[in-house]
């Protein structure tokens, strides 16, 4: 009788802890994955930023560039019927080459306007950017964290050389999940147009990175609570946070790949970073910088950033 009775104990035991994970499975998947409004990103201080860094974000002169330029709009639809939108700015000088931007998290294509006015004004590109799906006038419920999302990036540089021409020259440049983005197609098949790739702040896999914060964030350990979201996420969005690896990606990578991370970065840390560089297979460099949060490395230390970005693409781009 004594031992039937443990185990009913145990049985309702293990059904009420399964319970729990379905509920917090469902709880993370609504939290970070489908499209609605992130609360719980504010007062994280691993997102916390310089009083340097934040006054160019939000009042940086890039802002009023991106809305007095003639970008043209252009639409497309992805291979699963999304509708969604990309902005595209001619040089002023005729060029072939081309910088194709991918946002952040939560972020939308105008956001890499801070970016796109160097590329612009400094070395001359035209500038391509997309609101990824999920993000901005792009359709979708979900985001991506950059595995759909890397195929609607392949998608858009098919766009673009045809629109451009066969001479196109395309460099691939994306930020935090935008970084990963661009990571996680370069280890698909290219087309040849693409030259090089900017990884800045990028992380190792969703699933790593989940890990990573449900730690610091919610002291909670990964297991059983991950695997079960992963699997709330194949069901509702297509994808499991294993499957969405940039660190699969760039072992099969064939374009160079130029890594950027602030060594101060808690949000990402800097070693999914030097954790992807160890592991790439194509041609790559990397620099990280000092005193640098997550995505501020290009405004606390522009000097060192596009020093080394014009650096890497003159090797690269004809």
């Amino acid at each position: 009788m004594k031992k039937k009775r443990w185990i009913k104990i145990i049985a309702g035991l293990f059904g009420v802890l399964l319970v729990i994970d379905i509920i917090a499975s469902f709880y993370f998947y609504n939290l970070a994955i489908e499209r609605n409004v992130k609360d719980f990103l504010q007062g994280n201080s691993d997102l916390e930023v310089s009083a340097e860094a934040m006054n160019v974000f939000l009042e940086g002169d890039w802002r009023s560039w991106v809305r007095e330029q003639p970008f043209e709009q252009w639409e497309m639809t992805s291979n699963d019927g999304l509708t969604l939108q990309g902005y595209y700015l001619e040089a002023e000088v005729p060029t072939n080459k081309t910088v194709v931007f991918t946002h952040g998290y939560l972020g939308r294509g105008s956001d890499m306007g801070l970016y796109g006015q160097y590329y612009y004004e400094e070395l001359g590109y035209n500038v391509f950017y997309a609101d990824m799906r999920g993000h901005g006038k792009s359709e979708g419920d979900y985001i991506g964290f950059g595995w759909h999302d890397r195929l609607d990036l392949i998608d858009w540089l098919d766009v673009i050389i045809e629109k451009r021409g066969q001479d196109s020259e395309l460099v691939m440049h994306g930020l935090s999940m935008g970084a990963a983005t661009v990571l996680m197609a370069s280890g698909e098949k290219l087309p040849d147009h693409v030259k090089a790739i900017v990884a800045d702040s990028p992380y190792t896999s969703v699933y790593d990175l989940f890990a990573y914060q449900m730690k610091r964030m919610y002291h909670l350990p990964a297991f059983p609570i991950l695997p079960s979201t992963s699997i709330v996420t194949k069901v509702r969005a297509g994808y499991s946070l294993t499957e969405a690896s940039a660190l699969d990606q760039v072992k099969k990578a064939e374009v160079p790949i130029l890594y950027i991370h602030g060594n101060e970065d808690s949000f990402v840390p800097t070693n999914m970073a030097q954790t992807l560089y160890e592991n790439t297979k194509s041609e790559k460099e990397i620099i990280t910088i000092d005193g640098a949060g997550h995505g501020e490395g290009f405004v606390l230390n522009k000097e060192k950033y596009v020093n080394a970005l014009s650096g890497f693409l003159e090797k690269y781009i004809s």
